[in-house]
């Protein structure tokens, strides 16, 4: 596996009142094909011409292979997920081989793309990564740092930088801005071995401490060095680091130091990885919820987003689709349990909130993604769409099947679909809160034209969710709102795999916090 890192210098500059914002999209060319498939994003760095991205790129390299790959430089505005001629920055081609072969491999190219303008460079950097699996878990806190801000003390974080081979760095990781204070305490963090020196014990580690700025030009406080050996010795005792200035040193005789850090904790484990779980024999069960409450509109008009016309799917059977079809490669019975909400069901009319859509109260279970949409537009033509809006009873049924076996060998992800105008927000709460210690995950895909404040509520990323007093115990709900991948013209030839991607980004991490609160260890696949 080689890891990739991404900067950019002297970018376009697009916005009139700050600096651009920018993104970098890297596409991968299918072999033997003219066609580019999306591999990822970094993150967006706001306000600035000379980005460095955190967030890598890990390439599998083939020797053999030659692979090509186009980097797409944007920069972001609203929420979507989709970007428009009107944001492009400049692109560069480049096949993964070049960069490694370049000299210390690093690999400078124009960016182009943007006609009568210089946009500017990207700079790739390749390194193999070791296959390290440990994984560190430290935190730190600093004392007495130098006053930066005129009005205020200043607000300190700290960006860690791995020394590469040929005595350079690179950005590993960055910790959050600590408000208004010379004495600040980092949250602790997670970061693998490899991030931190590649496997190198002795590498150097490079600490930069700086004052954050609105406007992002961050004032530097200071730095200091180590290695992953020194900072292990913390585990038996404090480590204090003086931080240094360079230039205040040269100019002030008297300068002692910026303040110092503390390394408070520090400690290693073996990181396990999903596939480590799956190929130790642990499970996927897939279920499905459908919204079929009357918000939606009567499903024989094409206002309704239930409607399916004989040229396209319906937006709810688009996204069931796009999440499914993945999903169901690591689901080795393929039966999915697919229920909906919100509807009056035959015979009697009675107002139900988990019905069968095959209308089979013994065996809810639906052959395939394509058993599942059969049962679904046939029960589009037999209930009565009607209403409240509940999630909490399905979320308990699932979570009922989840608390039966919680070893490792399953795991549930309940996936629904909604146009989020819910009614039982309390009850779902609780639901949630219950939910996130048993083996379960929760997608929601909002589909229409809604405010999703409450699904955002739910998804917990932004505010640990609660309820009563409780707090959930980890994190099991991804929300995205389906609009963000419909391309403007309203066609749905819409990147259902960028969907995909981003509904099912966080299961991975998700099951790992599961195994992880729980010690379970992966079987071994080779110990069956």
């Amino acid at each position: 596996k080689v890891e990739l890192t991404v900067s950019c210098r002297n970018l376009l500059d697009m916005d009139t009142f700050s600096k651009s914002d920018p993104v970098v999209v890297l596409f991968v060319q299918v072999s033997g094909s003219s066609e580019w498939k999306e591999f990822g994003r970094t993150e967006v760095i706001d306000n600035t011409l000379n980005p460095d991205f955190v967030r890598k790129f890990v390439l599998d390299y083939y020797f053999e292979e030659k692979q090509n790959l186009r980097f797409d430089v944007f920069k972001a505005g609203s929420h979507s997920a989709l970007f428009g001629a009107q944001d492009f920055l400049g692109q560069a081609f480049v096949a993964l081989g070049e960069v490694i072969g370049s000299q210390r491999g690093r690999l400078e190219r124009p960016l182009t793309g943007v006609p009568g303008k210089r946009c500017g460079t990207i700079l790739l950097l390749a390194e193999e990564l070791s296959n390290c699996r440990d994984i560190v878990t430290m935190q730190l806190c600093a004392n007495k740092l130098d006053k930066k801000d005129f009005f205020g003390k200043s607000d300190p974080f700290l960006v860690f930088y791995r020394s590469n081979e040929d005595g350079t760095f690179t950005i590993c990781h960055k910790t959050e801005v600590v408000k208004n204070t010379l004495n600040p305490v980092w949250q602790p963090f997670t970061i693998p071995v490899r991030a931190l020196c590649n496997g190198d014990y002795d590498r150097t580690v490079k600490i930069d401490v700086y004052d954050w700025d609105r406007d992002g030009s961050h004032d530097f406080i200071g730095e200091f060095a180590t290695s992953y050996r020194e900072l292990s010795r913390a585990q038996s005792q404090f480590t204090v680091y003086e931080v240094l200035n360079p230039r205040k040193k040269c100019k002030k005789k008297k300068y002692v130091n910026s303040g110092t850090v503390t390394l408070l904790s520090f400690s290693v484990e073996s990181e396990f990885t999903f596939v480590d779980y799956i190929r130790g024999g642990t499970q996927l069960n897939f279920t499905v919820a459908i919204d079929f409450t009357a918000s939606n509109g009567l499903p024989s008009q094409p206002t309704s987003l239930h409607y399916a016309s004989p040229y396209q799917l319906s937006a709810y059977a688009l996204a069931l689709k796009a999440v499914g079809e993945i999903i169901q490669d690591y689901d080795s019975d393929k039966l999915f349990p697919a229920y909906g909400f919100g509807a009056k069901v035959p015979p009697d009319g009675k107002i139900s909130h988990q019905f069968p859509l095959n209308n089979n109260v013994e065996n809810p279970s639906c052959a395939g993604i394509e058993g599942v949409l059969e049962s679904y537009l046939q029960s589009l033509r037999t209930v009565q769409l009607y209403g409240p809006t509940n999630f909490a009873p399905v979320i308990n049924q699932v979570a009922g099947t989840a608390a039966q076996v919680t070893d490792g060998s399953q795991y549930h992800v309940l996936l629904i679909i909604t146009d989020g105008v819910i009614s039982d927000m309390l009850q779902t709460k609780e639901a949630i809160v219950t939910a996130s210690s048993l083996p379960m995950s929760i997608i929601i895909v909002g589909v229409g034209p809604a405010e999703f404040e409450a699904m955002e509520e739910l998804d917990g990323d932004e505010v640990r969710l609660s309820s009563r007093g409780r707090y959930a115990e980890r994190d099991i709900v991804q929300f995205v709102p389906f609009r963000d991948y419909v391309d403007d013209s309203g066609n749905q030839v819409l990147s259902m795999a960028r969907l995909a991607k981003d509904v099912l980004a966080e299961i991975p991490e998700q099951l790992l916090s599961y195994m992880k609160t729980r010690d379970i260890k992966p079987r071994r696949a080779d110990s069956e």
